[in-house]
């Protein structure tokens, strides 16, 4: 078996980041959206809003220890996003990075909706619909409530994925405040948690444009048809949008308010003293603006 497994290895590390971020967002909507699955089809029998919370907040931590050590668990286009502007992660990487992404969100939720297939056809009657008091696309990815407009939905997303980078960022700062490397899955769950206790009622916190595209393509090609994208008056492309615009604003909020102004490490200090010695006036005042 060893010798097996040794022939399968890849060498090639944007294969295996890939991977790490496929199998890592897998993780994250099979936890969630099978909690949204038990919540419905069981009519809060077995489990209510808070369970769902809880699902997400947990398929997130364990999403992030599957993959975080080979390609720093994003688990989220809108992270990579963020992470390519503070310039952490190689814009070369963005589009692999997102594509499995939003495929590990897509055969995730083609995954619950094959372990939940019985208990949807015995909800809905059999009728696959995305409105009305038996819709089942909701399981999969997020919907406006009734009086949330369109402008209140991108406000809601903004907010709400902006909330999550800052936090995040604060967890990995470790110029900020020092944690257990094992701690930090746990809190980034956490951060997901209180977002959804929070804010969750307005469209269903989805966040991340992966968590909620990939599950809609699969409702689309599973039978619910082209009423995912025409629900809430177009709603589909906020989710999308909204949370890619709400991390970059979260993630220069925290840069330009705690980051940046850290005190420089003592190597920073060493490689920024000036020279005294063979240098003209001129080299001098051109070394000083960079310390």
């Amino acid at each position: 078996m060893e010798r097996l497994l040794r022939k399968c290895q890849i060498r090639n590390q944007l294969v295996r980041e890939c991977m790490a971020e496929f199998l890592g967002v897998y993780i994250l909507i099979l936890f969630g959206c099978g909690s949204v699955a038990q919540v419905t089809t069981t009519q809060d029998e077995k489990g209510q809003y808070l369970s769902i919370n809880l699902g997400f907040a947990l398929g997130v931590t364990f999403g992030v220890f599957v993959s975080r050590g080979v390609s720093g668990a994003h688990l989220n286009p809108a992270v990579s996003l963020s992470m390519c502007i503070l310039g952490r992660h190689p814009w070369t990487k963005l589009p692999f990075y997102i594509f499995f992404q939003v495929f590990g969100a897509f055969v995730a939720a083609a995954t619950v909706g094959l372990l939940y297939y019985d208990a949807i056809q015995m909800y809905s009657g059999g009728k696959l619909t995305v409105t009305g008091p038996t819709a089942t696309a909701g399981i999969f990815s997020t919907y406006p409530a009734e009086y949330l407009s369109v402008w209140g939905g991108i406000v809601d997303q903004v907010i709400g994925t902006a909330a999550l980078l800052l936090c995040v960022l604060a967890i990995g700062d470790q110029r900020n405040t020092s944690l257990p490397d094992g701690l930090q899955p746990l809190l980034v769950g956490g951060v997901v948690l209180v977002v959804g206790i929070s804010m969750g009622s307005n469209s269903g916190y989805a966040l991340n444009p992966a968590r909620d595209f990939g599950p809609r393509l699969f409702t689309y090609v599973a039978g619910w048809g082209a009423d995912v994208f025409r629900a809430g008056g177009g709603w589909w492309w906020v989710p999308i949008v909204a949370p890619c615009v709400g991390a970059v604003l979260g993630t220069l909020i925290y840069e330009l308010m705690i980051e940046v102004h850290h005190p420089p490490i003592p190597s920073e200090l060493q490689s920024c003293q000036k020279p005294t010695e063979d240098r003209t006036g001129l080299e001098l005042e051109t070394l000083e603006p960079s310390c």
